[in-house]
């Protein structure tokens, strides 16, 4: 039996589908939806899944389609993209490094976007809130060309890519708490809540905010994902394969850091997403980066998902933070990788 399934559109486009990637992506999509549907019926009040469907088709009740379409959906696509924007910039992340152990957060770029979203929550207090997802995408912008520079000599390794970033983490994580320490209380609640990473109060302006990029940032990996895959195969081989080497890890840092600034500008600093999904996918299908990525997206949505639900309901009426949840996930498979790799 083939592994792979060739499509063909007219004489001049072609290309393969490699079917247990497409399997899994397939089971991925479907599972998403499920989790979606269960969780605009869950809450104060209780809808049932056919009913939530009943909703989305447009044939449902009036009072539920205003609690499901006006109060819940928003958050659900909000938790949809959030999730799969982090996974896309992890699977980018390590496909550059060659290391499962890197992502977006562990290597400061988010740190970059919470000192500025804490920055400007805290020093400009009467500013609106609207100014918050571009600072914090600003941010991640910023924090990466700076990470890029100080990692430059002769070119950029992804070694020192990796120290660097590790540096500019604790340095970030220095600043936020600097910043926190010296501001009222009031401020230091919203500031933390912000770090902890929720998308609780999220509407469709959110939503149309960030769904663009989003979808314009994961498409345009997409397009480049032979560049990934050449680039695991190291810096030598890739070079001799005619690659543009720096050029291409500059572009994908780039769109790594707009995705990470896209997703926490709203969500706020949801940790581990970026690591957890992408190694996920890889060892279901393999390292290749044109299969991962698909796969790694529907899987962080899942999961910030799964979270957003538990978050909403294991403790109603009060509600967790969506961050403590992942990071309840992420910090123990975080140290498996590190005990896993330990010799490497």
């Amino acid at each position: 039996m083939k592994p792979y399934l060739p499509l063909r559109f007219g004489k001049r486009f072609s290309f393969q589908l490699h079917k247990k990637t497409l399997l899994y992506t397939t089971i991925a999509l479907l599972l998403a939806l499920a989790v979606a549907v269960v969780s605009l019926g869950m809450g104060e009040m209780k809808i049932a899944p056919l009913d939530v469907v009943k909703v989305l088709l447009g044939i449902g009740s009036e009072e539920n389609a205003l609690v499901v379409q006006q109060f819940r959906l928003p958050r659900i696509l909000i938790a949809v993209l959030v999730g799969a924007a982090l996974a896309a910039a992890g699977a980018i992340m390590q496909g550059i490094i060659r290391n499962p152990l890197a992502s977006p957060d562990v290597l400061g770029v988010a740190g970059g976007a919470s000192v500025a979203a804490v920055g400007f929550l805290l020093l400009f207090e009467t500013a609106s809130i609207k100014w918050l997802p571009p600072t914090a995408f600003l941010g991640a912008m910023l924090t990466t060309f700076l990470l890029y520079a100080l990692s430059w000599k002769k070119g950029v390794t992804p070694l020192r890519l990796v120290m660097i970033g590790v540096g500019i983490k604790i340095a970030a994580g220095a600043l936020v708490t600097i910043l926190i320490m010296f501001s009222p209380f009031l401020l230091q609640n919203k500031a933390l809540l912000w770090l902890t990473g929720s998308i609780y109060g999220v509407d469709w302006n959110d939503v149309f905010m960030i769904l663009p990029w989003v979808v314009i940032l994961i498409a345009v990996a997409a397009v480049l994902a032979r560049r990934v895959n050449i680039q695991q195969l190291g810096d030598d081989v890739a070079t001799s394969l005619g690659s543009a080497l720096q050029w291409d890890r500059f572009l994908l840092l780039m769109i790594c850091a707009a995705l990470t600034g896209t997703a926490v500008s709203v969500g706020g600093d949801i940790s581990f997403v970026a690591l957890l999904a992408p190694h996920i996918a890889k060892q279901l299908i393999g390292p290749s980066f044109g299969g991962a990525l698909p796969l790694s997206a529907f899987l962080g949505a899942i999961i910030v998902l799964a979270a957003d639900l538990i978050a909403r309901t294991a403790f109603s009426p009060i509600e967790v933070p969506v961050g403590v949840f992942t990071s309840a996930i992420g910090a123990p498979f975080f140290i498996y990788l590190l005990y896993k790799n330990r010799n490497r």
